[in-house]
């Protein structure tokens, strides 16, 4: 009998073991063809821009003539467009997370409240898009202007900077509250003093990586009618602008008439890549150097 039962676990170990490779089997190989994806898409677009990233290229105006554009225009576009959509996330997005971990009661409204918030950072980009173009552009008249881009770019990335800041909140540990709250300090002073220091690697790092995304999104701004036309430089938050996908997605349409577009394509993600890069570096850099050990 205890032969048997021997036997049976060392038949379920054996299955167990089978199932287990497999598994692994089919993980590795499904990484391993998101990587040559990869792989191939970054020696597309290199080996396509080679040649056309110069100096030329990245202080010139748009042109009708390949040899002569640039993306300066679509580089302060973006740039102006960051300008709006930082501060407003930061902002909104650190006070509703301070508000739903500190200040909010458990119960109905803050559950209602914080799952909605979760809902929305799923809900696919071309919706905030349309959510601009009707409140933003139409219903306050702004225009397809850098006010309404970076506003409607905010709502996109705000639940992720909310949800961020709160994991970021939640992961302080409760010992330096609640010493700080025996020393006589009051909530505020707590959250300033103690929570939001201990907290902000996190709530950085959730911030760079979101306006990263923000950066490279295009469907909402396609929605509420951002040009990649021949306009002037922006010199204000109520000035039309580019960005440099709406240009991406441009040349890459206009490349079927024009070949050479497809190689300024190919340059224009690679400096968008660079950019993008940058960015989650000192995402990283931010969270090494300012995480706390408790």
């Amino acid at each position: 009998m205890r032969y048997m039962d021997m036997e049976k676990v060392q038949n379920r170990i054996d299955k167990r073991l089978v199932k287990n490779s497999i598994a692994k089997s089919l993980f590795f190989l499904a990484s391993t063809f998101g990587l040559l994806v990869l792989a191939i898409l970054i020696y597309r677009v290199f080996s396509q821009s080679i040649g056309w990233i110069d100096f030329d290229f990245l202080t010139n105006k748009l042109s009708t003539r390949a040899e002569n554009a640039g993306i300066m225009g679509a580089i302060l576009g973006t740039l102006w467009l960051m300008l709006i959509v930082a501060p407003v996330t930061m902002l909104l997005g650190v006070g509703t997370a301070i508000y739903l971990e500190c200040y909010a009661k458990k119960g109905k409204l803050q559950s209602f409240i914080q799952t909605n918030i979760s809902n929305l950072a799923g809900v696919p980009s071309i919706v905030f898009g349309i959510l601009g173009l009707t409140v933003f552009v139409r219903g306050f008249d702004l225009g397809n202007v850098v006010l309404a881009g970076g506003l409607t770019m905010s709502l996109l990335v705000l639940p992720i900077v909310v949800v961020a800041s709160q994991e970021a909140i939640r992961a302080v540990p409760n010992h330096l509250s609640e010493a700080s709250y025996g020393m006589g300090a009051t909530k505020w002073q707590t959250i300033k003093n103690i929570i939001l220091p201990s907290a902000l690697p996190g709530i950085l790092t959730g911030a760079i990586l979101s306006l990263s995304r923000a950066i490279g999104e295009t469907a909402p701004l396609v929605v509420i009618g951002i040009p990649a036309l021949l306009i002037p430089f922006p010199e204000s938050i109520f000035d039309r602008f580019t960005v440099m996908p709406m240009q991406i997605y441009y040349w890459t349409l206009d490349s079927a008439l024009v070949a050479e577009y497809a190689n300024l394509a190919a340059a224009t993600i690679v400096v968008l890549l660079v950019v993008l890069f940058l960015m989650n570096s000192i995402a990283i850099i931010i969270r090494n150097k300012f995480q706390k050990r408790y």
